[in-house]
This record gives structure tokens, C-alpha cells and sequence, in this order.
């Protein structure tokens, strides 16, 4: 039988869902976002916000299988470069999770540049 725990739960929507099985967790992060004036210093405040969920259920980068990130008006040849340096020094260079990466046109929030959401598997 799984077992639920809902962390920071907000109106409409939870920041993580904990599903315990057995000896196993798994996380399922919402969307995290930054601030910042430009993408670099999003990413960089997004991936901080992404590490504060994690830490909060005992988890690092190391156990997350799954991202997927979202940035709006997405240029591969300048915006790709800025996400991997940033992405680089919270998850360093081997055993990335499996990831995907889309570009949209907008966000939730005009102001919003970067969206990322992450699964993880904790033993």
C-alpha cells in the first residue's frame, strides 16, 4: 500500500507529493521558478528552490531520476549554454537523470523565464 504526504500544499496545488513504497519514497516536485532579471540568474534561484524541496525530504540532486524544464522563448545557441553551466554546478558533470527540455512561449507569469519539475527515488 502507498502512503501520501503532501509538503507545502498551496492553493491548488502541492510543491511536493511524497509516495512512500516499502522501503522507497518517491518525490514528485511541482514546477519551481526563479527570480532574477535574465535567465541565468533564474535558473540559478530555480535550481535553489528545486535543492530547498529536496533537502526538505531528505534528498539531494544524486536521487533525482527525472527533470523536465520549460524556458520561455527558447534559443538554443544562447539560452542552452547559460541552463548546462548553471545546471552543471548544482548536479555536476556524470549521472544526470533522465531530462527533457521544452521551449514555450510563456510561463504562469510573464516574469517567469524558467520552469523545472523533478521526480526523485529515495531508498
Amino acid at each position: 500500500m502507498n502512503e501520501k504526504e503532501y509538503m507545502e500544499p498551496n492553493e491548488g496545488f502541492t510543491q511536493t507529493v511524497v509516495v512512500k513504497t516499502g522501503n522507497f519514497k518517491t518525490l514528485y516536485i511541482s514546477g519551481q521558478i526563479g527570480e532574477g532579471a535574465d535567465l541565468e540568474a533564474q535558473t540559478i534561484t530555480t535550481f535553489q528552490n528545486l535543492e530547498k524541496q529536496l533537502k526538505n525530504c531528505n534528498a539531494t540532486f544524486k536521487d533525482v531520476v527525472k527533470m523536465n524544464t520549460y524556458i520561455v522563448n527558447f534559443n538554443s545557441e544562447i539560452d542552452l549554454p547559460v541552463f548546462r553551466k548553471v545546471r552543471k554546478e548544482f548536479l555536476g558533470t556524470e549521472n544526470y537523470p533522465a531530462s527533457t527540455l521544452v521551449g514555450v512561449e510563456s510561463l504562469g507569469r510573464k516574469e517567469w523565464l524558467i520552469e523545472i519539475e523533478a521526480i526523485a527515488v529515495v531508498e
